[in-house]
């Protein structure tokens, strides 16, 4: 391994990994940010925020949804538990978002 090339991306049994995360999780991490973030808007704000607001959202809201999942004692695994998972996060992470920010019910 000579360069960071060699590090980030390789190849293996036909699976593309960047940094050690196969092209098919990230293709699936993104569809459940977008779809996790699209629902939050339409729960908060009655339409999603945007697509590339609505998959950062999503994404961002995973993570949080699974550590308030694993504080929870529930397993989320799989394509429905991880996206009610990122949903949750996402709408705890507009609730905060509006907190802050004190906007209008816009």
């Amino acid at each position: 391994m000579n360069s960071f090339s060699d590090v980030a991306l390789f190849q293996h049994q036909s699976h593309v990994y960047f940094l050690g995360v196969s092209s098919r999780g990230f293709l699936a991490w993104v569809i459940i940010g977008l779809v996790a973030g699209w629902i939050a808007g339409v729960i908060t704000r009655g339409r999603g925020f945007g697509c590339l607001v609505d998959i950062v959202l999503g994404l961002i809201g995973a993570v949080i949804g699974g550590w308030i999942f694993t504080r929870l004692g529930i397993a989320a695994f799989g394509f429905w538990p991880s996206l009610a998972a990122a949903t949750v996060g996402a709408v705890v992470l507009v609730a905060i978002g509006r907190l802050f920010a004190g906007g209008s019910s816009k």
